[in-house]
């Protein structure tokens, strides 16, 4: 362990010192003409969020021991996963990388900017009321589970067609990095490199249509369809929450122990990672086992080698760090909680065997991670849009309550994970013959609940400073 501080510490005394004289892990404040589309994009992760509780209110109580029996629980359970699943990772996780990529870039391009925007708008909103407008049958693939009937197709392929042009403005027009680099610049890094890992999940997801076998349909269909880009999407992720963890912690007052060149190849060896979704799909057929094995392999290796250094920097950050102020505190209630979060979700990743309810523990845990550290940076920015900081205690407790409550829900899928429950099944489908299974659900629906208010409060936190608009957007503070 030492000698591992001792890598991720700067190589000499002289370092340490520049390091206090940099900007630190921040971007500058941007010109005002993307400032509209940052709070567009926030705007639509919020309604994401909305629509997500609104569905996993639901989809617990369906799961949930006594009360399940109240509800149409075997169709309506996965008919509302697939919703709760679609908003809450794919639209909030694309919407706040819009937010993030927006203040990242320049004032050029705008027209193809609020282009992608509205596209996702229109995909989301479709999606969101695909079950009332004639939804179609649920298929459970992983990453994105899908309704069969035109409404939910049809704004998927939108939304998509408004995240390809996100991904191209992010591509086209980013400032170039600053030259010697420093903190600043090695964040730009990891946000660029999270937008070439969106790149290549959609070459993926293009190449796996048309490459994947016609007499296919179904869940099989779906699951090979989606496999490919939807790991490289799980990058793409990553990169934005390390880049959250070491803006945090710098807005924080924290000194993270990592030097800029060390921080860019973190993000470097994530997106070189990345690079082997392309090989994968060269050297092995989709429908191969061979495809899916190096795809799960390339991701768990490479998330691993950028997460760890990252993730210890933080963490000696945070231990070292002095008292936070007010202002700070909802931000590093949000960092704790998102690196205690992730890491419980890596830990239960190594103990999944067997197609049960583990392996949704092992992904919460890591999504709930991400989502976490993007709410922080959402706390940060809200000054930068124009609104008021959150104040008041509710902000600090936020992150506590939605990270608690993820905690338990996944305790309780772990503990029913060993007595062999399945996954994506609910209500008598479930077969929860002992105790300890009934106890396990039980905590994992106290949980799920826990968790969901603490996720609508988060909407009603920033929600709050939206009505409080400030008469100008306000530089950053960096530490």
């Amino acid at each position: 362990m030492n000698t591992m501080i001792d890598t991720l510490w700067f190589l000499d005394r002289a370092a340490v010192g520049a390091m206090q004289d940099e900007s630190g892990y921040a971007l500058a404040t941007p010109d005002a003409a993307p400032l509209a589309l940052a709070r567009g994009w926030l705007s639509l992760g919020l309604i994401a969020l909305v629509g997500s509780g609104a569905y996993s209110i639901l989809l617990v109580l369906s799961r949930a021991p006594w009360v399940n029996q109240w509800l149409p629980t075997a169709d309506f359970f996965h008919v509302a996963l697939v919703i709760h699943v679609d908003l809450s990772v794919l639209v909030w996780f694309i919407a706040t990388a819009g937010l993030l990529w927006t203040l990242n870039g320049t004032a050029r391009g705008m027209r193809l900017a609020w282009s992608a925007l509205g596209l996702c708008c229109v995909g989301a909103v479709s999606m969101m009321l695909a079950p009332f407008i004639g939804g179609g049958e649920p298929v459970m693939a992983n990453y994105i589970p899908v309704l069969t009937g035109a409404p939910f197709i049809g704004g998927l392929l939108v939304f998509a067609a408004g995240f390809a042009l996100l991904v191209l403005r992010s591509l086209l027009f980013v400032p170039a990095l600053a030259l010697p680099i420093d903190s600043s610049s090695a964040l730009r890094f990891g946000l660029n490199a999270s937008s070439v890992s969106a790149a290549v999940a959609l070459l993926a997801f293009c190449w796996s249509f048309l490459s994947v076998p016609a007499a296919l349909d179904g869940k099989a269909y779906y699951e090979i369809l989606f496999w490919g880009g939807g790991h490289a999407l799980q990058f793409t992720w990553t990169l934005l929450m390390l880049a959250a963890w070491l803006w945090l912690a710098q807005a924080c007052g924290a000194r993270v122990p990592l030097s800029p060149r060390v921080t860019i190849l973190m993000f470097a060896l994530a997106l070189v990672c990345v690079f082997a979704t392309p090989y994968a799909y060269l050297a092995h057929d989709i429908a191969s086992v061979e495809h899916r094995n190096l795809l799960t392999w390339v991701m768990r290796f490479g998330g691993g080698v950028a997460i760890a250094p990252v993730s210890l920097a933080v963490v000696v950050a945070l231990c070292t760090m002095p008292r936070a102020p007010a202002t700070a505190r909802p931000l590093r209630a949000a960092l704790i909680s998102s690196v205690a979060l992730f890491a419980a979700g890596g830990v239960i990743g190594m103990l999944i065997s067997g197609n049960n309810v583990k392996i949704p523990a092992h992904y919460h845990g890591c999504i709930v991670g991400v989502t976490l550290a993007l709410m922080g940076v959402v706390y940060h920015l809200l000054p930068l849009l124009g609104y008021r900081a959150p104040s008041g205690r509710l902000p600090t407790v936020q992150p506590y309550i939605y990270g608690a409550g993820q905690l338990m829900h996944i305790l309780g899928l772990v503990w029913s994970g060993g007595y062999g429950v399945q996954r994506k099944v609910a209500g008598a489908e479930q077969v929860l013959r002992s105790t300890g299974e009934i106890a396990g659900m039980g905590l994992m629906g106290l949980g799920g609940l826990i968790a969901i208010s603490g996720g609508l409060l988060f909407v009603v936190v920033v929600g709050a400073s939206l009505k409080r608009p400030t008469r100008a957007p306000s530089a950053l503070s960096t530490a």
